[in-house]
């Protein structure tokens, strides 16, 4: 294997919160090939394995990782009419950019989410009313099961919001390739989805604009939340949102609005999302905020965010367990307020919540 390998590497650097301890051994993977043959021997020798992409959505210990890092580093965009195929190293940024080159929707909306390809069907990750659910056909992957390269059609991906069947067997599959199909709409964008979006852009829900317009409209939102990843802002040094919005049944959520109407008063509507047959999802930055802990709050070296209540930072000096406790006392603030626990959407690393 002709991949590069460190022995007792940080890996803090690797990752947007900047924080964790080292790996025993951290080897570059930048084929599949390579990927691999790295997992293959991690397997056969029982070594434990961490994947690392982006390294936006982890939260490694201070301790670090006792086991084989592989860094997946693997490149390449093949756009073929409307079908997209994206190398699980690829960084997603810059896909959608040359997807929104190309003429080509589906992805526009999912501008300046940090990490890598592969990440995405993992998370099915979305933002500003699109998923990629909704246009990822296909993801190959290694299967440490079978010990063979696996396509798995959409059908069988299990998406749902924020989770998918490889997020839910976390050891068993590795993402090597995510394939898409996009839309030719003439230069423009998938229907306007999110409301948010929508206002900003002066267009009504449903309608099509410019797919340049729509892409810098969703940058332009994120980095007002501290949401795009910029090495001089420390609102920036996180995992994005840090907490999923809560799903809730009916009954649950009624017990929901009875407590808010107890604690904020009548007549105070708190965030409700359709979500599926008797189901209703909240705000979890909302829930947050009228917990208490608004933007900016904490004095330690691991704060909420400046710009977003629903993203803890790293102010620069923080270690894992000062956000730990920060993440913490948010989840305990928000129960003892709402009744609601709030779940990581972070994988954590040697940690818990």
């Amino acid at each position: 294997m002709h991949v590069q390998e460190l022995q007792d590497a940080p890996l803090a650097p690797l990752t947007t919160f900047r924080l964790g301890g080292p790996a025993t051994r951290l080897i570059t993977a930048t084929t599949d090939d390579e990927v691999i043959a790295a997992v293959r021997e991690a397997d056969d020798s029982g070594t434990p394995l961490l994947l690392i992409g982006g390294g936006s959505n982890l939260v490694i210990g201070d301790k670090g990782f006792e086991g084989t890092a592989l860094r997946i580093a693997t490149r390449g965009i093949a756009l073929e009419g409307t079908a997209l195929e994206l190398a699980a190293g690829e960084v997603w940024t810059d896909a959608v950019a040359r997807t929104v080159e190309a003429g080509l929707a589906g992805i526009e909306c999912l501008a300046g989410i940090p990490g890598s390809a592969g990440a995405t069907p993992i998370q099915n990750v979305g933002a500003y009313g699109q998923e990629v659910s909704s246009t990822i056909t296909e993801v190959v992957a290694y299967d440490r099961r079978t010990r063979e390269t696996v396509v798995v059609p959409n059908a069988d991906c299990a998406f749902s919001y924020r989770h998918s069947r490889f997020k839910a067997e976390p050891e068993r599959f590795v993402v090597l390739r995510v394939r898409f199909a996009l839309e030719d709409a003439s230069g423009l964008s998938a229907p306007v989805r999110y409301a948010e979006t929508a206002r900003a852009l002066g267009v009504g829900p449903g309608d099509r604009v410019p797919l340049a317009e729509a892409r810098e409209t969703v940058l332009e939102l994120r980095s007002g939340k501290g949401m795009v990843l910029d090495a001089e802002d420390h609102d920036t040094w996180s995992a994005g949102s840090f907490f999923t919005n809560p799903i809730l049944t009916d009954e649950e959520f009624a017990v929901f609005y009875a407590r808010v109407a107890e604690r904020l008063g009548e007549g105070v509507n708190p965030p409700a999302y359709p979500a599926g047959e008797g189901r209703t999802k909240t705000s979890a930055a909302w829930l947050i905020d009228k917990s208490g802990f608004t933007k900016g709050y904490g004095t330690g070296p691991a704060r909420i965010s400046t710009k977003h209540t629903l993203a803890l930072t790293n102010r620069g000096a923080a270690t894992t367990e000062d956000l730990l406790a920060l993440a913490r006392e948010v989840v305990a603030g928000v129960h003892a307020a709402f009744g609601i626990t709030l779940v990581n959407e972070p994988v954590t690393v040697g940690v818990s919540l």
